[in-house]
């Protein structure tokens, strides 16, 4: 895992400046180049730590075309699809395929003229209308988090409900029974439409098992470090009782969820434990270290491109399956100091 020396090192920045990128400081002016070389160093070296030593060849060379759903602007407020992204280009260039970024232009996306396709992985949600243009390139096409057409199309999704099951039961282990939950109550689903948001809906239902669900704790914002903060201080200054932990929809509400307490003058985990969910590299560099539900973005990454080396046909060479699958990845529950066990009083 990188830690702030080596990432002071790689970029030029210093580990003050770095931590208050990571950590989401309001106050402090950088330019998105800095945020973004910042927050792709740390995903660099996480994976130079991480990843697997064991070399596999690929029995043919591949042109993978990638579509996003996000800007590249867009991504720095919410890096988890920045380093979703990054995964799938470095899977690219260890197994030696070309990687074609998509030009998105409204409905549409468009390779570079005269390339080739032999698929291409999608990564994030796209309307109806995207998916038939994307279809049109290549019927090989791989969704990565989310799934569609899953009697057409391959797909890598997160296991919600397991992660927010894992988050449920460190936090009652620790003797929390107070537990609010920060991220919105709607928000697109596999095809771009409005919809109850998954992990919320996991949440209330598990809460509502354990007879647990207060539902004055729960706070309805964007997955953005702002709106997190403004959510957490409104409550705040409420004067109502507060809970003893936080599970945030996401890695930038967590952000939001400490900057919020720290300037209401309460520590984490003393005064309230707070556990976020993705775990890209930049939670084990915030302070406090987050607990996360690490939904394992590289192996998602990995996993797209297995499944369309699969499913392409080479010159000479019959795809391995023609079935579609959906893979649904395990998450993990990364234990870090943002959590603790209850303190009475």
């Amino acid at each position: 895992m990188a830690t702030l020396k080596e990432l002071a090192d790689r970029t030029g920045y210093s580990p003050a400046t770095i931590s208050r990128i990571l950590n989401g400081d309001p106050s402090l002016s950088v330019t998105p180049e800095a945020r973004r070389k910042v927050l792709e160093e740390a995903g660099r070296l996480n994976y130079s730590a991480t990843r697997s030593r064991r070399g596999r060849t690929p029995k043919g060379l591949l042109r993978v075309g990638v579509a996003e759903m996000l800007t590249p602007a867009q991504q720095l407020e919410d890096p988890y699809y920045l380093y979703l992204s990054g995964f799938v280009r470095q899977g690219c260039l260890d197994r030696k395929y070309t990687c074609l970024p998509l030009e998105s232009r409204g409905e549409g996306f468009f390779a570079p003229e005269g390339e080739r396709l032999d698929g291409i992985v999608a990564i994030g949600l796209f309307t109806p209308g995207q998916v038939e243009s994307l279809a049109g390139l290549s019927g090989n096409v791989v969704f990565l988090d989310s799934s569609p057409f899953e009697s057409r199309f391959d797909s890598v999704v997160l296991g919600y409900e397991l992660g927010i099951s894992l988050a449920l039961e460190h936090l009652t282990a620790l003797g929390h029974r107070r537990i609010g939950f920060v991220g919105p109550a709607y928000k697109l689903d596999d095809r771009r439409q409005r919809a109850p948001e998954v992990r919320r809906q996991f949440f209330l239902r598990l809460m509502a098992e354990r007879g647990l669900l207060d539902r004055a704790l729960m706070l309805d914002c964007p997955m953005e470090t702002e709106a997190a903060a403004r959510a957490v201080e409104g409550f705040l200054a409420s004067g109502a009782p507060r809970p003893t932990a936080f599970l945030c929809a996401n890695e930038e509400s967590a952000i939001g969820v400490l900057r919020a307490l720290s300037e209401g003058g309460l520590s984490v985990p003393g005064d309230l434990s707070v556990v976020s969910f993705n775990d890209t590299p930049r939670s084990a560099l915030v302070d406090p270290p987050l607990t996360s539900v690490s939904t394992h973005v590289e192996e998602m990454a990995r996993t797209a491109l297995r499944l369309l080396a699969e499913r392409a046909a080479l010159p000479g060479r019959e795809p391995v399956r023609t079935l579609p699958l959906k893979v649904v990845v395990p998450p993990s529950l990364a234990v870090r100091k943002s959590s603790g066990p209850v303190h009475e009083g």
